[in-house]
């Protein structure tokens, strides 16, 4: 049976820290009317900057940048709140003849906007506290074995220390008797209407070192200085999601004395050289992405997401 055609709509641009996806973004913006919608779950914090490498105003000079500073850092921010933001994006940006270049490296963001999301029970907020008190007296690696034995298809997933994820699949197990893997759909099929790229760079040592050179140059900026300054707002939470983003964890435990300065640095290139490793796994797994290797050729992945951008603008013109 023939697949029916279904015209392009919007770019999507996946990849891990370091890979280039911000220069790509911009190479494109320069050359056709893009506006870039941010699929990055630490960007949408206002004050998280330096850490989050969030593009600066010369570089959203170039083009119309959304989803980049619209929560403070208590406040949640789901997938599903992106999935629901992305994809009115989509519509506004086509509406004004632009194409919607999405980027960003949050896999799970990109995943509730390519697949769509499963109807999972909503928060009880004692089961929640519940769950919480007891992470905090036993520990998250704890939780995580006691999540193994209920829901290992989840467990399997998780990493130990994953807090926010382990409690929430203890508390829909909790709530329903049911494992939190067992709401998922089966084989949902991705939206083809979104041209996706996954960008693997293909030398992991050089994709190591761009990412211990970016942390370095971050340090130098005043990544240190950032983090003290959030931990005297009034709405600083260690355990929210804005402060579990990588390298600023991290940073917390050092300023909290947890750790030394040498410890600091090297648990938090070792987390992100790790958080690469995932986003790159989830990318091959993902089905219908083109995967290109930015460290291989530049020149001919800015080519091929060139002429992907000018055959959306070709299909809406034809339309």
């Amino acid at each position: 049976m023939t697949q029916e055609y279904v015209a392009p709509r919007a770019l999507m641009i996946l990849g891990p820290t370091a890979s280039g996806k911000t220069a790509l973004s911009l190479s494109l913006a320069r050359a056709l009317p893009v506006e870039i919608i941010s699929v990055d779950s630490a960007l949408i914090y206002r004050g998280m900057d330096i850490g989050s490498a969030k593009p600066d105003a010369r570089e959203r000079s170039v083009c119309p940048h959304h989803l980049i500073d619209i929560c403070d850092i208590g406040q949640v921010y789901s997938a599903a709140n992106f999935r629901d933001d992305a994809l009115a994006l989509i519509d506004e940006i086509a509406s004004r003849g632009n194409v919607p270049l999405i980027v960003g490296g949050t896999m799970l963001y990109a995943k509730a906007l390519r697949e769509g999301i499963d109807e999972l029970p909503s928060t009880d907020p004692a089961v929640r506290e519940r769950v919480m008190t007891q992470g905090a007296a036993s520990g998250w690696p704890a939780m995580h074995e006691r999540l193994m034995r209920v829901d290992p298809v989840t467990a399997q997933r998780l990493a130990p220390g994953d807090s926010q994820r382990i409690a929430r699949a203890l508390e829909v197990f909790e709530m329903t008797g049911r494992p939190l893997s067992s709401f998922h759909r089966g084989d949902k099929r991705p939206d083809p209407s979104i041209v996706t790229v996954g960008l693997v760079p293909g030398e992991r040592a050089r994709l190591h070192d761009m990412i211990g050179k970016r942390f370095d140059q971050m340090l130098e900026q005043g990544f240190l200085e950032e983090v003290r300054g959030l931990m005297r707002r009034d709405d600083f939470l260690r355990d929210s999601p804005s402060m579990r983003c990588v390298g600023y964890r991290q940073a917390i435990d050092y300023v909290m004395g947890e750790v030394d300065y040498e410890g600091f640095v090297a648990a938090a290139k070792a987390a992100t050289r790790q958080l690469a490793k995932r986003q790159m796994t989830w990318l091959r797994s993902m089905q219908e992405v083109t995967i290109m290797d930015p460290y291989a050729d530049l020149d001919a992945c800015r080519d091929r997401l060139e002429a992907m951008a000018r055959l959306i603008l070709e299909a809406r013109h034809a339309a």
